[in-house]
């Protein structure tokens, strides 16, 4: 079985996260050192999300990869 994902979708859940923990998008970005185009790449262009940034960002908010991505509702589903 495989997932399809919506890159509009992943760029609203690190949105949505960033507003929960009070950190700027522009912020989250710097951080992970990742360009500032990237969440207007996913909401319109569509573009896919490579595996590295996914993974820095969901090291960054300790939450799973696929919390981000949209196949589980936990963000905690890595620690368990």
């Amino acid at each position: 079985m495989f997932f399809i994902y919506n890159s509009a979708e992943i760029a609203e859940k690190i949105k949505s996260i960033c507003k929960q923990k009070k950190i700027s998008i522009n912020q989250m970005l710097k951080d992970c050192e990742i360009t500032k185009s990237f969440i207007y790449d996913l909401e319109k262009r569509n573009m896919s999300p490579s595996c590295d940034r996914i993974a820095r960002i969901a090291n960054y908010f300790d939450c799973s990869v696929d919390y981000l991505l949209g196949r589980t509702d936990n963000p905690d589903s890595h620690k368990l």
